[in-house]
């Protein structure tokens, strides 16, 4: 078991430029999977969740492996059966429907695994290969999907704006006979990466990034070098630890319009915030408390981000003043108060909404991270709070950050991560 210790109340400073987006990296490394010619995804992050990517790959019968800093994958012969382990170590597994039914006819999919945020369905993404001529057994444990020749166009609305379910009918729609409308599709910039890599393979696609999407299928993608962008939750996740432990950090090689409602977040609080083109520079003077009284909804973009949900949490803990979180998408986002309130503060979890009190004077202490974002939050609570924090289960933090201890103790940080 990974542990993280932390001493707080130490300034940061300095700069730091996030690793491309694991929300992109991880749909493109499935997507892959449709294309006729070798791909080269250029410097992803390492993490846990790119490493199960590598070994579900080769797990179907795929070439992708580690080349300096870049994966490339070559096309190969596959079978349409994602073994369980791999299925239920994360939630992104489910990227892999659509394009093992198209190269193998037919796939297998144990239901996917991933945090523990609560239900997370996939009906919409089995709704969305339906319209489009597959053929479905959902069981209690494992999805089965069947195609009779090419899947074809359709247009398609969406319940609501799932960005799993929209990238996984993008790749569907991108190699189906026909044109395909997705209405009501999520617009989130990952959405719209992913759409970049798939045009830059061939497939023609137009109106990504709004709520409205044409395909225009092609019979086969080649492949292409592609660069994702730049993890706008990594960025926010830097800006969070700044605004907690006090210093001034310039955030480089990033996308400020892409969290722009967590910058702003971040000015009401009570944070001087520079932006710039590819850039944005976070200062706090620790000597005078944050603002509380802030009403937050997470929702789809371009609304506040779900998963930097949490990171608002842990800076509002101390804050001057009584806040609310809401998180309309996932129903226990917000599993880490229990780790905030062993910290000292006055929290009230009811699952979608997280009540704070404010004021606390939060003190180290030994808590869990209960999932990937809630224990990043509690490594930013721990930068503000007084003493040492050591927080277990740290392995969930690996899967969306491949180095936050050293990247924290890089500004400046009094930041230890070790295997227990």
């Amino acid at each position: 078991m990974e542990k993280i210790e932390i001493r707080g109340k130490r300034g940061l400073k300095g700069s730091i430029t996030p690793a491309a987006a694991k929300n992109s990296v991880l749909p493109i490394l499935a997507a892959t999977l449709l294309c006729e010619g070798p791909c080269t995804i250029r410097r992803p992050p390492r993490l846990a969740d790119v490493d199960t990517s590598l070994a579900l790959l080769a797990a179907v019968g795929a070439g992708a492996a580690w080349q300096g800093l870049d994966i490339i994958t070559r096309p190969a012969p596959v079978v349409g059966r994602v073994p369980p382990a791999l299925a239920g170590a994360m939630r992104s597994s489910v990227f892999y429907l659509a394009p093992l039914l198209h190269r193998a006819g037919a796939v297998y999919l144990p239901l996917p695994g991933g945090c523990r945020l609560g239900p997370r369905p996939v009906d919409i993404h089995i709704d969305g290969l339906l319209a489009m001529g597959a053929r479905a057994e959902v069981g209690r444990d494992a999805i089965t999907l069947r195609r009779a020749g090419r899947l074809r166009g359709a247009d398609f609305t969406l319940r609501l704006p799932s960005v799993g379910a929209t990238e996984t009918l993008l790749m569907a729609a991108a190699v189906a006979e026909g044109t395909t409308v997705l209405r009501g599709a999520a617009c989130e910039p990952e959405v719209e990466d992913l759409a970049g890599f798939l045009q830059a393979c061939g497939a023609q696609i137009t109106g990504a990034g709004t709520p409205v999407v044409v395909v225009q299928g092609r019979a086969a993608l080649t492949g292409c070098t592609y660069t994702p962008l730049p993890d706008r939750i990594a960025a926010c996740t830097y800006a969070a630890a700044v605004a907690a432990a006090g210093g001034r950090v310039k955030i480089t090689g990033c996308r400020p319009a892409h969290f722009a409602t967590f910058a702003g977040f971040l000015q009401r609080i009570g944070c001087g915030v520079e932006r710039g083109r590819t850039s944005l520079t976070v200062a706090r003077d620790p000597t005078r408390p944050l603002r509380g009284g802030q009403q937050l909804f997470a929702a789809a973009y371009p609304g506040f981000a779900t998963d930097a949900a949490p990171l608002a949490a842990a800076l509002l803990l101390g804050a001057v003043g009584e806040s609310t979180l809401y998180d309309g998408l996932f129903q226990n986002r917000f599993a880490c108060a229990r780790g905030f309130a062993a910290m000292g503060a006055k929290v009230q979890d009811e699952g979608r909404l997280l009540k704070i009190a404010g004021g606390a004077v939060l003190r180290g202490a030994a808590v869990t991270a209960p999932d990937l974002r809630g224990g990043a939050a509690l490594m930013v609570a721990a930068l503000g709070a007084e003493g040492v924090t050591e927080i277990a289960d740290a392995g969930h933090i690996r899967r969306g950050y491949a180095h936050l201890a050293a990247d924290f103790r890089a500004l400046g940080a009094d930041c230890r991560q070790s295997c227990v």
